[in-house]
């Protein structure tokens, strides 16, 4: 729920200040969208890296895919790289839209935690589909 959280306090107060006029750029829902899943990024990548959070991870992966460590490492680091390119105007429709794959691609793991009740999965199911509904929206929107 924190990633959620996180999502839309960024985006509301930067919408606000833009919406204040101190800055045009700000007053744009893409942009401000881009800040609020580039903090929501970087607040998800760090559980990649940092236990207790990192080993909950491991244990979401399918034990169909190799190498669940590696794999976590790897997606921890391309939500890091999202996160930063969603902040440089000109990779950020791109990065945007790297991540909504992303999210599609990881999905399967929330759906096996759910059903399993290990790692990091503490929505039902139908809620923690309609939250990734509403993150892949928000890329969709901060890619334009």
């Amino acid at each position: 729920m924190a990633p959620l959280i996180v999502l839309f306090v960024v985006t509301g107060v930067t919408r606000f200040v833009g919406w204040l006029g101190f800055t045009a750029w700000l007053d744009s829902w893409p942009h401000t969208v881009r800040l609020g899943l580039a903090a929501m990024f970087a607040l998800t990548a760090s559980a990649h890296f940092l236990p207790p959070r990192r080993d909950a991870l491991i244990a979401m992966v399918p034990p169909r895919l190799p190498a669940p460590a590696r794999l976590v490492t790897l997606t921890g680091i391309l939500e890091s790289a999202g996160a930063v390119g969603l902040l440089i105007p000109i990779f950020a429709p791109a990065a945007a839209a790297c991540l909504a794959v992303l999210m599609v691609v990881m999905f399967p793991a929330n759906v096996r935690a759910a059903r399993s009740g290990e790692g990091l999965q503490t929505m039902p199911l139908p809620l923690r589909t309609l939250v990734q509904i509403v993150f892949i929206g928000a890329c969709v929107l901060a890619a334009f």
